[in-house]
């Protein structure tokens, strides 16, 4: 039996034969939130943090090892055990047929067997709390009658993570459980974890509703109890024997490992008949909460749960939807569209392959998942992104784990400060994109604090902690500064911070945390570009600035030496100047400030910029016979990482000089046909993230350390591809840029070598399976992609610039091709028709329509700028250039 997709346009898919994946899992999370996930042997952790999980935690080799499932087991005939999760031994030697049906955001599992089916549905619901639904609905399809015996059987964890290893039996003893009527609730005394013994207020429960009026013959409290002396869980002793135990309504029970374990009266299903038992597994707070849900939960009552959680879902993925030929991208494209929800939620930890964090976001995640916020649900984006900047010291470093409270920052999980010299990068991207889609230029001249602990110049040196995060001036008043003023620190630090070659240093690591060990003398190359490109944004805005009216601007004195005509360029002078301004706010800043002429402010900016774009434009691009690309860093020793002689090619390397305009056209198509020959692979979904150094480099970072063709160390890594993408298209390489994108589509499409469901993995390993799904950046990368490049929809200070780079292959039979988006906060539909069939290149823009008056507007390099306010859908007439 194959294993097979099918993907509708609106996301929902049916995977048959499902059972044939490992590895595979599905998220089962609300707004609330809890963070859960669930596999198709309904395997799974479901916790609100670090500290506060129901079911046990569970790795990527859990998924399907660990017999620690949600569980209702059968008793069939008094013949034969069987279960919902598959792992029984009669299941092993009679295989079920399998299938998976997955929607936004329900999980529903069908098994069929030769005398029944059973339906296994799971989501959690939109209701503020924590809390997830199972429905468990088992038919009779044969033709006599079933005698079964029911047995629910969830083991319940109800601690911090940290004690699978560390006191899990001392843990258990903590646990104190109660039986009510239908389920069982445990308050532990204790929460045993970093923060110490502190007292325990978090109630974890499980309930059973059976829908037929069974009664519970037995509770079973007690885990061991449950399983049976010599047994597992793979036929515990509750299901296969006769027991008996004393527990019942109001028994407690101290210091045991526990299961929510239901043992109900036996009952005949005659042919044709169903029963249905409904699971709640829940957290809070409040014991009388937990009971005042498990009061009201009848099936009606899950029913509008259910309708609930998929209204829900559908409101927070309606902002964009796609039409193109392929209508299996189009329902693609919505769970790509998902997944920086779901970062939002979860960070980047509590997932099976995310075994690592404890919770928080990172800094860099941060800005970019801001990126997909602001095209579908900008609401509430600019208070977010004022308190963002509460993270950034006033020496150009940052924060790098932010709070799930608002201005909470920490300088690292537990405490270790490290300066990954990509952080000042993001935020502008970010601004720039919230600026050009809402117009609020006035953002810029808002004012915010900056982050201040213990540690200065860059996180080298060190002075008392002092008792507040927020930076003070010298008469110990709170400072604020503007976002722009923000942003010019973060982008004018590096500037200087440069090593041996003139690029900016690596510090700690650059975006690949992989490159780690070469902070005395690493290069970034490639980040160089990045801030050079930064530094003539920041131009650009300072000119819009201008344009508005503000002539003059004012900056803390203390950065003055950042700013001063830089006629040495040597690196001991920038060094020098560097010094002098981390001297200059180590302790404290003056508070004054010295007022800038905007424009010669933008000048000095603009030179600035190029002379970074030059210094990697002149100096780092390398050649042989065969390759030319560019150098992108620089080891601990100071030589160069990539070599074309020895086919030494990183992608990461070329990304931000094309993106950023270090490199000239000409170079962009000796960059790609090296990365056609260096990278590409398309059993692995396209473009590696480097060549095989066959080299063991400690003097480059862990990554090396790794086998090739995982992770960091040549996997085909989505958020460097994406990356990759965007800045082909930004620069009108079309054709490149589509290869990159469809490939990464393709290869997660195609389940018999990706293995996963539908959406963009951090990575496809050398075997081309997808790897840590959900929970990466590239999902909201690839939703800029195509909205900002592939459907072409920009903003200039909120008029709408429309630059399609569609291939002709992607319009429909009817030569159309349609997004819905938001435009000024408002949903729009635009449609473009491609009446002569023309590809990308022959095409332009004839007309633009909307509500059948045509809209006046004036050509940019790819398409045209509308120079009026646009309200309702927009039709878009192309024709041959």
């Amino acid at each position: 039996m194959d294993i097979k997709l099918n993907l509708a346009k609106t996301g929902k898919f049916k995977i048959t034969n499902v059972d044939q994946l490992s590895y595979t899992y599905f998220p089962l999370c609300n707004f609330k939130s809890i963070k859960g996930s669930i596999t198709p042997k309904l395997n799974g952790s479901a916790n609100i943090d670090q500290n506060s999980f129901l079911l046990s935690p569970i790795t990527n080799e859990d998924m399907h090892n660990s017999f620690m499932n949600r569980n209702v087991f059968f008793r069939i005939n008094e013949d034969y055990t069987w279960s919902i999760t598959g792992n029984t031994a009669h299941q092993l030697l009679h295989k079920d047929e399998v299938t998976l049906e997955g929607d936004f955001l329900t999980h529903k599992i069908t098994r069929k067997s030769p005398d029944f089916k059973c339906v296994i549905e799971s989501f959690a619901p939109t209701n503020d709390t924590y809390q997830e639904l199972h429905k468990i609905t088992l038919t009779n399809t044969s033709n006599s009658p079933l005698n079964i015996k029911t047995v629910v059987g969830v083991p319940i964890y109800s601690r911090s993570a940290d004690n699978i290893r560390d006191h899990r039996h001392v843990t258990s003893l903590l646990n104190r459980v109660k039986v009510y009527d239908g389920g069982i609730i445990n308050k532990p005394t204790f929460s045993f974890d970093e923060r110490g013994h502190t007292l325990n207020n978090l109630y974890y429960s499980v309930f059973s509703h059976h829908q037929s009026n069974t009664k519970i013959k037995h509770y079973w409290p007690i885990l061991q109890e449950f399983i049976g002396e010599g047994k597992t869980l793979l036929n515990p002793g509750v299901v296969s024997d006769d027991l008996t135990n004393d527990y019942q309504v109001g028994s407690q029970v101290e210091g045991y490992e526990l299961t929510g374990g239901f043992e109900y009266e036996k009952e005949i299903i005659k042919p044709g008949k169903s029963i249905e038992l409904i699971l709640s597994l829940m957290i809070s707070d409040s014991r009388d909460t937990i009971l005042f849900e498990q009061d009201k939960l009848t099936n009606n009552r899950y029913n509008k749960l259910n309708k609930q959680t998929k209204i829900r879902w559908e409101k927070e993925l309606s902002t964009l939807n796609i039409h193109t030929d392929d209508s299996t991208y189009n329902g693609w494209v919505k769970w790509v569209s998902s997944q920086p929800i779901f970062r939002r939620l979860y960070g980047n930890s509590f997932l099976p392959h995310h075994d690592y964090g404890r919770g928080g976001k990172g800094w860099r995640d941060l800005w970019q998942d801001q990126l997909a916020l602001i095209l579908m649900n900008p609401k509430g984006v600019r208070t977010s992104l004022l308190n963002n900047f509460r993270g950034v010291r006033i020496d150009g470093s940052n924060a790098t784990i932010i709070g799930d409270k608002q201005g909470e920052f920490l300088a690292d999980r537990n405490n270790i400060a490290r300066v990954w010299m990509d952080h000042g990068s993001w935020p502008l991207q970010t601004v720039k994109l919230y600026i050009e889609k809402s117009g609020d230029l006035d953002l810029l001249l808002a004012k915010e604090t900056y982050f201040n602990d213990q540690f200065t110049h860059y996180t080298k040196q060190t002075k008392e902690k002092p008792d507040e995060t927020v930076l003070k001036t010298t008469n110990n008043t709170p400072y604020k500064g503007t976002i722009l003023e923000h942003m010019l620190i973060q982008n004018l630090v590096p500037f200087y911070n440069v090593g041996a070659h003139n690029n900016i240093r690596i510090e700690d690591a650059d975006w690949n945390d992989g490159l780690d060990m070469a902070s005395n003398n690493g290069e970034s190359v490639t980040f160089t570009a990045f801030y050079g490109g930064n530094l003539k944004t920041l131009a650009t805005l300072i000119k819009k600035l201008y344009d508005r009216g503000i002539k003059e601007f004012e900056l803390i004195a203390e950065l003055d030496i950042l700013l001063q005509p830089l006629n040495d360029q040597t690196i001991a002078k920038k060094h020098e100047y560097l010094k002098t301004f981390f001297d200059s706010v180590s302790n404290a800043i003056s508070g004054k400030k010295k007022t800038y002429d905007m424009l010669d402010l933008m000048k000095r900016l603009e030179t600035l910029g190029e002379s970074l774009l030059q210094q990697v434009r002149a100096n780092e691009w390398l050649t042989s016979d065969k390759y030319s690309f560019f150098n992108g860093y620089y080891d601990d020793d100071s030589n160069r990482l990539e070599n074309p002689e020895e086919n030494r090619m990183t992608l990461t390397g070329q990304v931000f000089p094309i993106a950023y305009g270090a490199a000239t056209d000409k170079q962009i198509e000796s960059i790609i046909k090296s990365a056609d020959a260096l990278l590409y692979n398309e059993d692995v979904g396209g473009y590696r993230l480097n060549t095989n150094f066959k080299e063991l480099k400690t003097n480059m970072g862990r990554l090396f350390g790794f086998a090739y063709g995982h992770k960091e160390n040549g996997a085909m890594f989505s958020h460097m591809a994406v990356m990759y993408a965007n800045a082909l298209y930004k620069r009108g390489f079309v054709e490149a840029g589509f290869k990159v994108l469809d490939n990464i589509y393709q290869q997660s499409i195609d389940i018999k070598r990706s293995k996963m469901y539908p959406g963009i993995p951090e990575y496809f390993d050398i075997k081309g399976r997808g790897m840590y799904p959900y929970l990466t950046g590239s999902a909201s990368w690839y939703i800029l992609t195509v909205v900002t490049e592939v459907f072409g929809i920009k903003g200039d200070e909120g008029y709408l610039i429309l630059e399609p780079k569609l291939k002709q292959s992607q319009f429909d039979k009817a030569n159309k091709a349609s997004i819905k988006t938001l435009i000024k906060n408002k949903l729009h539909t635009i449609t473009y028709k491609n009446a002569d069939a023309l590809d990308f290149g022959a095409y332009k823009i004839k007309t633009v329509i909307v509500n059948q008056q045509v809209v006046t507007f004036k050509e940019t390099d790819f398409g045209v700028k509308l120079l009026e306010d646009i309200e309702g859908d927009i039709t878009v007439t192309l024709c041959q250039k």
